[in-house]
């Protein structure tokens, strides 16, 4: 669109148009000059009036003109750069859709702080809410307050407990987290064939974002039947805490042959452990969860054997989407169900995470066009 002069679109502001209606007539009328154009502009907003007299004001797309919803997403570890792709999901959801969301909770993952957040976004009357269920008892009641006073709630990235969503809320939307912890424990079985010890390292025990991971891990070694070993050890919520806290537990088991994570941050730090006391040279096999730069480049270093995708993104676009349809239709296109997968992440397939720079994987903020050339794996 050409340069507007700004009385111009003051002037187009005071007669109501809006939408579609507004963008044809200043793009169409190429109004650089109020004088010049002043009896232009006159002319073509009366034909606009008369136009859409009767029709309905256009939304993005094929869909009616609608408020500019709000919609809070209530998380565990606000600042975490596992949640980065998540949130630029939420935003360029809205801003496709024409609403906008908040991000707020809990840093340190204290579900305190996420009810009284959620609790919040009930009393401002918010639009929707997106919460990640890392407790299976402390959301039911805000859920179902919100339900009741005609908010939608879906759940995000956790769903309670594994058969025990916890909340009556809509839908889910994120990974099956128990299933990926078992496919995470068969791949342990499947490194480490000669047994030995193992340690699977998670940063909140409990907390029902991670806890089915661990779970599922150890049931499927159990499974496997392996001389497996395998101890669960507390992490930390923060990065810097998690790193001190694998290293140490390095340092005082130093015949460990498997060093393994279920979240972004302990993973990420797995990997620096490992290639700090060079261990892939003494066999030790190790990875974990999720796409933060560092893991990726450990994988491609070799510290890591794999790591697992779990579509971030996502689990901010979707919820977006859900919660938006469910107000346009008048909550007859309720929000679905969504497993938003499991891709195992090596050495093979690890560069083009590590050469492409998007928003879907949180590494750049810019909006680019993805290519991709080649057959696509399958079984």
């Amino acid at each position: 669109m050409k340069d507007i002069d700004p009385k111009v679109e003051e002037a187009v502001d005071t007669l109501g148009l809006k939408g579609a209606a507004r963008r044809r007539l200043l793009s169409g009328a190429g109004l650089v000059s109020a004088t010049a154009a002043a009896s232009a502009l006159l002319a073509a907003c009366s034909n606009e009036n008369k136009s859409n007299a009767n029709a309905p004001e256009g939304g993005p797309g094929n869909f009616p003109n609608t408020p500019r919803w709000r919609f809070v997403f209530v998380n565990h570890v606000t600042t975490n750069p596992f949640f980065t792709p998540t949130q630029y999901g939420a935003q360029d959801a809205c801003a496709l859709l024409g609403c906008t969301f908040q991000w707020t909770g809990s840093k340190d993952s204290i579900v305190a702080e996420m009810v009284s957040a959620t609790n919040s976004a009930i009393s401002s009357k918010a639009d929707g809410i997106a919460v990640a269920v890392v407790d299976k008892t402390a959301f039911k009641q805000p859920v179902d307050n919100a339900l009741d006073q005609g908010i939608p709630v879906v759940a995000y990235n956790a769903d309670g407990a594994r058969g025990d969503p916890g909340t009556n809320r809509l839908a889910y939307v994120g990974q099956d987290l128990y299933v990926s912890g078992f496919q995470l424990g068969q791949r342990i079985a499947a490194l480490m064939p000669g047994g030995g010890d193992a340690v699977g390292f998670i940063a909140t025990p409990g907390s029902l974002n991670i806890q089915p991971r661990i779970d599922g891990a150890k049931d499927a070694i159990q499974q496997s039947g392996k001389s497996i070993n395998f101890t669960d050890v507390a992490s930390g919520a923060e990065l810097p805490k998690e790193l001190s806290t694998i290293d140490a537990y390095y340092q005082g088991h130093k015949n460990l042959k498997g060093m393994f994570a279920v979240d972004a941050g302990s993973t990420e730090n797995v990997g620096k452990v490992v290639a700090k006391y060079n261990l892939k040279s003494q066999g030790v096999v190790a990875g974990g969860f999720d796409l933060n730069p560092s893991t990726l480049q450990s994988i491609k270093a070799g510290h890591l054997d794999f790591t697992i995708d779990q579509q971030p993104y996502l689990q901010g676009f979707l919820p977006v989407l859900a919660l938006w349809m469910y107000k346009l239709s008048g909550g007859l296109v309720a929000p679905s169900e969504t497993n938003t997968g499991l891709l195992f992440v090596t050495k093979d397939n690890v560069d083009p995470y590590l050469t492409t720079k998007t928003r879907f994987e949180g590494s750049t903020t810019a909006q680019k066009l993805g290519s991709r050339s080649g057959p696509i794996p399958h079984e």
